[in-house]
């Protein structure tokens, strides 16, 4: 009796059997759903006809292609953009990080997920200029975050204090900018892209070197709570 009911899934089990092969469902449908859209996005944007026409391509029900997607559009845009990071990601795991400084990682590393979608360049365009329309509510800052969050995480980031926080500030502007020179370069190899994104993590690496030296003289100061005391209270009263 122990031994059958120890064999015998118990009711939380079998749900969480039953939503992990949910899961991969749905997963199979939204790379399926992918896949037959890319090469139509260049020409028809991401649009809901778009992604209504990539699922009957790819032999996908309506109804599945709504709960593989509930946001639409949106959806699978998002979906894109964090299937490219996770491109990068596993790209950035077979390089030999660990022999690099910081700043040649996130170099590296921002060139790497530019180069993983060089053959999805217009769709990548078309999906950032969907992504700031208003209609995209936030989508388009989770996108980025998602990005550079990506690009840190495989960076060795360990940050947990506002570090974490700026790190990803400081990066959004970078990525961004150079994803901009990137859709327009029309250079041999991109060379004018990775010239620009050089010169940004130069100034960005600047910019910490100088936040570095006014965080220590801050820190040598006496502090405002002490003389602000002091003058309320001098000494020998």
């Amino acid at each position: 009796m122990t031994l059958k009911s120890a064999r015998t899934p118990s009711a939380a089990q079998q749900k969480a059997r039953k939503a992990m092969t949910a899961d991969q469902h749905y997963e199979k449908t939204r790379k399926q759903i992918l896949a037959a859209a890319l090469p139509d996005v260049p020409f028809d944007g991401w649009t809901g006809k778009s992604m209504r026409n990539a699922a009957k391509k790819a032999g996908i029900e309506a109804g599945l292609a709504r709960l593989a997607f509930p946001g639409g559009t949106t959806d699978l845009v998002l979906y894109f953009t964090a299937e490219g990071d996770g491109r990068m990601a596993r790209k950035l795991k077979r390089s030999d990080l660990d022999a690099m400084k910081v700043r040649e990682r996130i170099t590296f590393a921002v060139r790497t997920r530019l180069e993983i979608d060089e053959k999805n360049r217009e769709a990548l365009r078309r999906a950032t200029a969907y992504l700031a329309l208003p209609t995209s509510g936030t989508a388009g800052v989770r996108a980025l975050y998602g990005t550079v969050d990506a690009i840190w995480r495989a960076a060795g980031d360990t940050s947990t204090d506002y570090n974490f926080y700026t790190k990803r500030l400081i990066l959004s502007g970078v990525y961004s900018s150079t994803l901009a020179v990137w859709f327009g370069d029309d250079t041999e190899g991109f060379e004018k892209t990775w010239e620009f994104l050089d010169r940004r993590i130069a100034d960005v690496m600047q910019i910490e070197k100088v936040k570095g030296r006014a965080e220590k003289i801050i820190s040598s100061l006496p502090s405002p709570l002490g003389l602000v005391s002091r003058l309320r209270y001098p000494l020998g009263r």
